[in-house]
Order: C-alpha cells, then structure tokens, then sequence
C-alpha cells in the first residue's frame, strides 16, 4: 500500500481519535467502579489490558506490508522507547511514597528500566548505515518481554500479592493517572516494538 500525505493524515487522525474514544471508554469504566472489584477472574487484565493488546497485533499484521513502515526512519519507535526509564523513575518515588510495592520498581523485579536506558544507544546505532537487524530485532524482542514481565508483576501485585510476601498494590493505584500505564503506556511499548519489528523485517526482505 502507497504511503501518500494525506493517506499518513488521516491514519493519524484515526488514530487519534481511537485512542482517545479507548481513554475515554476506561475512564467511564473506571468511573463506575468496574474496576475496584478484584475478584476473580481478573477484570483489569480481561477488560483493559488484552483488548488493546489483541488490536495492536491484528493491526500490525493486516498493515504489515503498508510503505508507511518504510517512511518512519528505522532510529524513531526504537528512541521513543526511552520514556520508560522516565515512567521508572517515576515508580520508584511512588514507592518511597509507599504507594507501589518496591516490586514493581527497578530495585526490585521490573527491569524495564534497562530498555529505557538502552533506547537511544539502539537509536543512534540504528541511525548508522547499515545497522545488523539482527541486533535491532533481539533488542526488540527482549523489550516485549521485558513489557510482558512487568504486566505480569502489576498484575500479580494486585490479584496474587501473595506471591511477593503480601506487598500487593493499594486500590488508591487503581484509578486515574495510574491507569493510563495498562490502558496506554504499556501497549504503547509494544506498538512501538511490534512497529520496528515489521521495519525491520521489511527490510530484511528487501
């Protein structure tokens, strides 16, 4: 598929307009108190993270061959990622604030911290001539599991705090902002990833 200017505006304004209809969607949810009840089995996974995960990947295959992949430079989702180690740092105050268990943040389980700190070296290597894809795609690859893991951590924190010593995370976590990390930030992560892995793997055919 042609990658045209006004073809690139109105897959912005799309968008856009899904991700703020999606916001708007979990904000009302939340407003309910859908969320709040942690019973089993587990609503913020089921109902706010899985969804958009799903939509991320059916997305990205039926538009993996669209030339708007090949129009983004290679260095740009890969230097985006680096606003991880600001959401990290971030964490870690709310724990010395004794709002998030010392899990969730890089001294304790969450490495995601090392992606973000990694991104714009990845970003500046990507930006040489001819960067291995090999690298690149690892690189990626590593940072989705990265992600994964620390959804896998929130999650347990508030459902199975068990599993880490009864240190879960407080309901007053459950609401806004913080609901804009698995509504948002984190499926964010991974479009980026999943948007660099089909550069990438474009140009590999290519």
């Amino acid at each position: 598929m042609s990658s045209t200017p006004s073809t690139r505006n109105r897959a912005l304004l799309l968008t856009s307009f899904g991700i703020l209809s999606w916001l708007a969607l979990q904000f009302f949810v939340w407003n309910t108190g859908f969320y709040y009840n942690l019973s089993l089995p587990p609503r913020i996974p089921l109902f706010m993270v899985l969804p958009v995960f799903l939509f991320i990947m059916a997305f990205m295959f039926r538009n993996r061959n669209h030339s708007i992949f090949t129009a983004i430079p290679l260095a740009l989702p890969i230097a985006v990622q680096s606003f991880r180690a600001v959401i990290e740092v971030l964490f870690y105050f709310t724990f010395l604030n004794e709002i998030l268990p010392v899990q969730v943040t890089f001294e304790g389980a969450n490495y995601d911290v090392l992606i973000g700190l990694s991104a714009i070296p990845m970003a500046v290597y990507a930006h040489r001539a001819n960067p291995s894809k090999q690298i690149l795609l690892a690189w990626n690859i590593i940072g989705i599991l990265v992600v994964l893991f620390a959804a896998f951590i929130f999650i347990t924190s508030f459902y199975f705090p068990t599993i880490w010593g009864d240190a879960g995370i407080p309901l007053e976590f459950n609401q806004f902002p913080y609901l804009l990390l698995p509504t948002f930030l984190m499926p964010f992560a991974v479009f980026l990833h999943v948007s660099s892995i089909v550069q990438l793997t474009q140009k590999v055919r290519a």
